[in-house]
């Protein structure tokens, strides 16, 4: 593992793209009534949030994960293919599956962990193309 290896711009715009997937995903388009159901979520519950926050948090931990998942694939012989099968391998192997772990103890429903897990398991994918092919 040599951070030397680390596109740092990729990584930035990898975790960028962490939001421009979740923007495409919940919204009206694709999953947007879904996800408001299975959470039981309003119009009125959704502006309660803080935007500030919620979306600095989620820039901050997209960053993280991205440079994790960079970090794994910091080898000369990474391209775009080593990058989504890594990104598949890490969204499917280890986030998906341990958010569908705590979703089975919060008693959530197949539809709930079905929704946010395809996200996950397409960010991670988008990721992976990013910092694979991006070197």
């Amino acid at each position: 593992m040599d951070a030397s290896q680390i596109n740092h711009l990729a990584v930035i715009v990898a975790a960028i793209s962490d939001m421009a997937v979740g923007a495409l995903w919940y919204s009206p388009l694709l999953f947007y009534k879904g996800w408001m159901d299975v959470n039981r979520f309003s119009e009125e519950d959704l502006k309660k949030g803080n935007p500030a926050v919620i979306y600095g948090l989620t820039l901050v931990f997209s960053l993280i994960i991205s440079y994790n998942l960079a970090f794994f694939l910091a080898d000369e012989g990474t391209d775009l293919m080593w990058g989504l099968t890594a990104g598949l391998l890490a969204g499917v192997g280890w986030a998906t599956m341990s958010f569908a772990t705590i979703g089975l103890f919060e008693r959530r429903s197949a539809k709930y962990i079905l929704i946010n897990s395809g996200y996950i398991i397409v960010a991670f994918a988008v990721k992976g193309i990013i910092l694979g092919a991006w070197r």
